[in-house]
């Protein structure tokens, strides 16, 4: 059957499933043909009758009899017996009158379901049944299970993909010879019959290293070729001055640690080219990346240049002119530091965009309103994006656009990725880690609390507020409903008619009007609250070095990367911190809450979580939701660096693109929705 061919075309697929299937995605053949299974159930074990033991089992057996009878009004049960030589077993269904006309007495099927004792009685309940001298489809083999939609069931889609094997022979290769023998892969056409229809474990293993080869090696071409666009273009030259550095590093009142200054001196050799720096600033929560940022800005200034430095929030927007402005001062820099943000006042806005457009202003932070037309930056040379993946490809091109030349940019991540998850998801970018905190900074005591220990972790929380401290409360949920014990809106409730009503406290969350958003933080950074009951919102760049204390309510529910994040909005200052893990109930702690009370390293968890939870645990927020990475495995570097060498070996080549239409489509879909392009 044609590949373009409508999925209603299919035998058995009527308006109704067509209607569902569309809902996954489904609208052709090709369509099914190209959806994979998610996981896959081994029942190719065929037993003998006199073997089979609880639970689900496969037979090979010849039904002899079977019956259908009304026990009670609508309750249908119908019997039948199965055989083989070794013995025979009962098989029940229930309300499935039509089943004993349709078993053909005396022929031999494949039967699986659940066996065990029901009503006093061995049987298997429910079970499939197919013809031996048919292609089994749901049972005698390994059995792929699909991704599903209500009114869809794995069943139909194995039956509607079983009906089009031989239309599988009919996907084209969409890879270079070169590139599959090099890989040592399987073709596509082969690949997605295996996927669906294995032998063994062998054949998914070979169908999934083709299949994710192929993803990574259209992601790492779409990089590439980015890549290759961003050396033609020409970037200002920012010259590196010793001495303006030099002076800098001896005005700070603590040491610049050793990844700081590899950094900085990474970001230095870049922006002195005429290729446009594209760099990503990987560091954990308070490893100093803003040193890193400032030290780039000024050398930028100091060659006669304007810096943009873009924030997601109006919060850590103005934590970044504090910073800015208290680094900069002792080098008389200061002034020349403004803040343009979607609240300030129509004066002060046409002040700032006239002093922007005439060069007064050389270093400008602010939040998406830097973006806006009316924003004229005429000598900028250098951006820097914190917390980068919070926008979107187009917000981040219209800043560049800024620009009379390719700007160098610096993105800022406080999320530790793992090193394969960022050589897939930033493989045009540059990539400097600091995987250090400075030397000041103590260890945050991370503990896990039971519900029983909850009295007694408040009193500690207390102990810390009483000591002019503040804290955090993080709740998984905003509102309240009967199965989550702590949405945000109970627990603030609680706490401040109870164990905590003689304390300033304050309530957040990501339903608040952005203006009450920011005048909570705000109080809680100037010290008028002394306790922030909050949801995730709090996650990312709040910087208030006197709180001391978090606790997370129901931690499960978080990713390791994400509750990490959280931890580190206490720990920022020269007081010993705490984290505190309130365990939804008392059962053993799992693996990765036990990981959290002995690891402090963001990438060792990030690691952990990749392994455990896969990679939207990790970035769950990213842009890259099209990016389609169904089934390569984000934790085999092997392959990764396998596909990204490949892709480099493409345009080496001189490979034309246009040579392979499904390649070109895919990857000029992709250039579009990476980083910069």
């Amino acid at each position: 059957m044609n590949l373009e061919a409508p999925i209603e075309s299919v035998k058995g697929v009527g308006e109704v499933l067509k209607s569902n299937l569309n809902r996954l995605g489904v609208f052709t053949v090709g369509d099914i043909i190209d959806y994979y299974p998610k996981r896959y159930e081994d029942y190719s074990d065929i037993h003998k009758i006199s073997s089979i033991k609880p639970g689900i089992v496969t037979i090979r057996a010849v039904i002899k009899q079977a019956s259908s009878k009304y026990v009670r009004r609508g309750m249908n049960i119908t019997e039948a017996v199965a055989s083989d030589e070794s013995g025979s077993v009962r098989l029940i269904w229930f309300n499935q009158p039509y089943r004993a006309n349709s078993i053909k007495k005396d022929e031999e099927y494949f039967i699986r379901g659940d066996f065990g004792l029901r009503r006093g009685r061995l049987s298997i309940l429910s079970p499939t049944l197919e013809l031996v001298s048919d292609f089994p489809v749901h049972s005698a083999r390994i059995v792929p299970v699909y991704k599903l939609t209500k009114g869809v069931k794995s069943s139909q889609i194995r039956t509607i993909i079983s009906n089009l094997r031989n239309s599988v022979s009919l996907v084209e290769e969409t890879l270079p010879t070169w590139i599959i023998e090099n890989n040592k892969l399987v073709g596509r056409s082969e690949a997605l019959f295996k996927l669906h229809f294995p032998d063994n474990a062998i054949d998914v293993e070979n169908a999934k290293k083709r299949l994710g080869f192929e993803e990574i090696f259209q992601l790492s071409l779409a990089s590439e070729f980015n890549k290759l666009d961003l050396t033609n273009e020409k970037a200002p030259i920012v010259k590196f001055d010793q001495e303006l550095a030099k002076k800098f590093v001896s005005s700070l009142d603590f040491d610049l640690t050793n990844a700081q200054k590899k950094a900085v001196w990474q970001i230095y050799k870049d922006i002195q080219s005429t290729s446009p720096m594209n760099r990503l600033l990987e560091g954990d929560v308070g490893s100093g990346k803003t040193i890193v940022a400032c030290m780039s800005a000024i050398m930028a200034v100091n060659a006669g240049y304007q810096v943009a430095i873009m924030a997601p929030t109006e919060i850590l927007a103005r934590q970044h002119l504090e910073s800015f402005t208290s680094l900069l001062k002792p080098i008389k820099m200061h002034k020349s530091v403004s803040l343009l943000l979607g609240k300030t006042n129509k004066n002060d806005r046409s002040k700032l965009l006239k002093d922007l457009k005439n060069d007064k202003v050389k270093i400008i932070i602010g939040t998406t309103s830097l973006i806006q037309d009316i924003v004229s930056l005429n000598n900028l040379s250098l951006i820097v994006i914190d917390e980068q993946h919070r926008f979107g490809v187009d917000q981040r091109k219209k800043l560049m656009s800024k620009s009379h030349k390719v700007p160098h940019v610096l993105s800022m991540t406080a999320t530790p990725i793992p090193r394969s998850l960022a050589l897939t998801l930033y493989g045009e970018l540059d990539i400097t880690v600091i995987d250090e905190k400075p030397a000041n900074r103590l260890p945050i005591a991370t503990s896990l609390v039971s519900p029983n220990s909850i009295k007694q972790m408040y009193d500690r929380i207390k102990d810390e507020l009483n000591s002019g401290r503040q804290a955090i409360i993080v709740c998984p949920v905003i509102e309240d409903s009967s199965d989550e014990v702590n949405s945000v809106e109970k627990v603030y409730l609680k706490l401040s008619k109870g164990e905590f009503k003689k304390y300033k406290l304050g309530l957040l969350h990501g339903k608040q009007h952005s203006k009450n958003k920011e005048e909570v933080m705000q109080k809680f950074s100037d010290g008028e609250i002394n306790l922030l009951v909050t949801t995730t919102v709090i996650e990312v760049g709040v910087d208030v070095p006197n709180a001391t204390v978090i606790a997370v309510l129901s931690p499960e529910r978080f990713g390791l990367a994400q509750i990490h994040q959280l931890r580190g909005r206490v720990g920022r200052s020269h007081y010993q911190s705490y984290c505190y893990l309130v365990l939804s109930d008392s059962n053993s702690p799992s693996r990765r809450m036990r990981a959290l009370a002995t690891k402090s390293s963001g990438f060792k968890l990030s690691e952990l979580d990749l392994e455990i939870r896969g990679p939207g645990a990790i970035y769950g927020t990213i842009q890259h939701g099209a990016l389609d990475l169904r089934i390569a495995n984000l934790s085999d570097v092997k392959l990764i660096e396998s596909a990204k060498n490949s892709a480099k070996l493409f345009i080496e080549n001189k490979e034309k693109l246009s040579n392979y239409p499904h390649l070109s489509d895919n990857v000029n879909k992709l250039r579009k929705i990476t980083n910069f392009n």
